[in-house]
């Protein structure tokens, strides 16, 4: 049995004490909504994601999606589970209430995704590419496509999708085949094979809006010549009621290792009709709206694996009893009083405040940059998001992997079968480092675009926000080794990036080489600046000593200081040992079959 419980006494931690929303001077500033509604809010979200969600996980991952002459059919419950998400306004909680939507901060999305993604991954894929449709139509759609495509989407009674990737190309889209033919009436017929995409047929939606990547006639090569259209599944009329469907099938879905409850499938486009969303030829600018949301969404998908993992383990270290680590008279002890349990039960837990931490201070820049009148201040926002998101997409999700993984090692033999669900985690999670875009990818996107992009200025503003930070700091006597200890961690940072930054274009496999390591120390580096503030909040607010959730919150802290943030000592040294090691090594020696 898998155990949740949203974490709601951390999150609400954060949104009264981190983000300090009722001092902001944006992101609650033109609104009408108070710190109770957004509790209020999360509670809700918190019961639907335990008491309906939940339940579904293990039992949708063993029915799975059933496939059948071009139609997906859902586990059973997850018809009713969706009716019920959408009629309670989940699906549109960010969106702007010109289309329907609730218009909540950005990062209440995300704190709803997690609970989703801890409850029930595959469940939470459905509405998930649902919102980032919305968000690529809402910011590049034409007015008409808006009014007509929006309130059905974001009200949950249309889903929708992103299709990129093509049997031939997969990162590299500028390989993309799929054509659209512009017609008379400034539509677009859209022909090509579109595979890997979440989603792209079931029976919980009554229509399904899928984004397609296509290149029209004479088009430019490479990604120069792709646009970005929309095509229904069903054709509506002006007045949003359905019409006839449109043509385009779904071939087949995907078996596949996780995610078992959403289908992964191949999309065949005849001749379908679409309309083009943003300009022709600009139709990456459009989808990496998408794309990026997605990624970000991504990273809370392995928070929330990593979140539920914990969780469920905590749960049977406190039940198992094995062997003596005490000195009492029980004849044998529960295995959380074993050293190696503590400290993987206290590595995800540290990981999984601070990464959450991380994640909801991200999503308020969206906010700030909605709120504020301030171009500066929205400069600002946009180059941390920018600069997160390839960090959030890969850290996260490599830490839902290491905790999925940890809570079947701390259930032993009884992990590895289905009974506990433990098996399914870490098959669910193995997707998230692997989609949107693999984690070597956003390592090479952090060190090539963010890293070069205005010389360095992104990742300068960012080392600029936490020297800052370091110079305000009135260090209490309490935390004078975890300040060292931070401070050693962010100057190797500096340095490895002063570093790469020394290398020229002809070295550049020697910077490519040693993305992933950079990426890492980045990871650990920002999640310390999140949990020093943290800790600083805490000490200051306990100042009794006698408040227990924040006593566990500094010790949780001080762990992560102590025992996970001096890792970026290691990645230093195996960044300045150099790439030359792999560069260099010839092709030949892969293979075994030599002689001696």
């Amino acid at each position: 049995m898998q155990i949740y419980k949203a974490p709601l006494n951390d999150i609400k931690f954060l949104l009264n004490n981190f983000l300090d929303l009722s001092n902001h001077q944006y992101i609650l500033s033109n609104s009408d909504l108070e710190i109770s509604d957004l509790e209020m809010v999360i509670d809700e979200a918190a019961k639907i994601c335990e008491e309906t969600l939940l339940p579904l996980n293990q039992s949708g991952d063993l029915e799975g999606c059933s496939f059948d002459k071009g139609k997906v059919t859902t586990p059973k419950g997850f018809k009713e589970a969706y009716k019920n998400f959408i009629e309670n306004g989940w699906q549109g909680i960010k969106v702007n209430k010109n289309y329907g939507g609730q218009n909540l901060p950005y990062f209440m999305n995300m704190i709803v995704d997690e609970m989703v993604s801890s409850s029930n991954m595959s469940f939470g894929l459905y509405p998930g590419l649902t919102s980032r449709a919305i968000d690529a139509i809402e910011k590049s759609g034409s007015e008409e496509l808006k009014d007509l495509y929006l309130p059905k989407l974001t009200s949950g009674e249309w889903t929708g999708t992103m299709n990129l990737t093509e049997p031939q190309c997969g990162t590299d889209l500028g390989l993309i085949k799929t054509m659209a033919i512009p017609q008379d009436d400034s539509s677009y017929k859209i022909t090509g094979t579109k595979i890997f995409i979440t989603c792209g047929e079931h029976d919980l939606s009554k229509n399904i809006v899928h984004l397609v990547l296509a290149r029209t006639p004479n088009a430019p090569e490479g990604i120069k010549g792709i646009s970005l259209f929309l095509v229904p599944k069903i054709l509506p009329n002006k007045d949003g009621s359905l019409g006839q469907d449109n043509s385009l099938q779904c071939g087949s879905i995907e078996k596949k290792l996780g995610i078992n409850a959403s289908p992964t499938c191949v999309m065949h486009y005849n001749e379908a009709k679409g309309w083009l969303v943003g300009e022709l030829n600009k139709g990456m600018k459009a989808m990496f709206i998408m794309m990026n949301g997605a990624r970000l969404f991504v990273g809370v998908q392995g928070l929330g694996i990593s979140e539920i993992a914990y969780q469920s383990a905590l749960y049977y270290a406190k039940e198992r009893l094995q062997g003596k680590a005490t000195d009492s008279k029980n004849i044998a002890d529960p295995i959380i009083a074993h050293p190696e349990i503590r400290k993987n039960l206290l590595h995800m837990k540290s990981l999984n405040e601070g990464i959450r931490a991380l994640m909801m201070w991200v999503g308020s820049q969206f906010d700030i940059i909605k709120s504020s009148d301030d171009n500066k201040v929205k400069n600002n926002s946009e180059n941390i998001i920018a600069l997160m998101t390839p960090i959030l997409k890969s850290f996260a999700t490599d830490v839902g992997c290491e905790s999925a993984n940890l809570a079947l090692q701390i259930y032993g033999g009884h992990g590895y079968i289905k009974d506990h669900g433990m098996e399914q985690l870490v098959r669910d999670a193995r997707i998230a480092p692997i989609y949107e875009g693999t984690n070597g990818i956003q390592a090479l996107d952090l060190v090539g675009r963010k890293m070069q992009r205005n010389d360095g200025e992104i990742i300068e503003n960012f080392f600029s926000i936490i020297n800052n930070y370091l110079n305000n700091l009135s260090t209490d006597k309490k935390l004078e080794t975890i300040v060292k200890q931070f401070k050693k961690s962010f100057d190797e940072l500096v340095f490895i990036a002063n570093h790469l930054r020394s290398f020229n274009k002809n070295k550049i496999n020697e910077i490519n080489g040693t993305a992933v390591e950079f990426l890492q120390m980045f990871s650990y580096v920002s999640i310390g600046y999140i949990w020093l503030k943290l800790l600083i909040i805490s000490i200051e607010k306990n100042n009794d000593n006698s408040n227990e959730f924040l006593k566990s919150k500094i010790a949780t802290g001080k762990y992560y200081f102590n025992k996970v943030l001096p890792q970026t000592s290691f990645l230093k040294d195996h960044i300045l040992s150099g790439a030359s090691n792999y560069n260099d090594y010839k092709d030949e020696y892969f293979d075994s079959g030599f002689t001696l």
